[in-house]
């Protein structure tokens, strides 16, 4: 594998956690394996691996994009991944009053449902 490849892995581990890493890769086929590569150099290894802005802000903005742009199915797993980045639910809050303003109410709301959802089950688990 590439050196983004390899840099990628290792920030998305740092980000999303081993188990959730383990269980996506253990879900890879042939069919998916060249997404799967694609997202881990692009992604991971160049976006989220690079210095230019903290894991925090760049959490906070892949949330916001996801609810900006409707990709709703992917907010528990950033959502989760704050555990990892430092971005507080308070530094999540502002980013979807942002998207309320910029991209729409109900997009914001929903991401705000899924971010309350997934706090609560983070704090349930040990």
């Amino acid at each position: 594998m590439s050196d983004a490849f390899d840099k990628g892995m290792e920030v998305r581990r740092a980000v999303l956690g081993d188990a959730h890493v383990d269980r996506a890769e253990a879900a890879k086929t042939e069919l998916d394996k060249p997404f799967q590569t694609l997202i881990t150099e692009g992604a991971w290894g160049t976006v989220w691996a690079s210095d230019a802005i903290t894991r925090r802000e760049r959490s906070m903005l892949t949330l916001a994009l996801l609810a900006a742009t409707g990709n709703f199915e992917e907010i528990p797993m950033h959502i989760r991944a704050t555990a990892r980045t430092g971005a507080s639910r308070e530094d999540v809050i502002e980013a979807f009053q942002h998207v309320a303003i910029y991209a729409g109410v109900p997009k914001a709301n929903h991401a705000i449902k899924l971010a309350k959802a997934t706090f609560a089950e983070m704090e349930d688990q040990p």
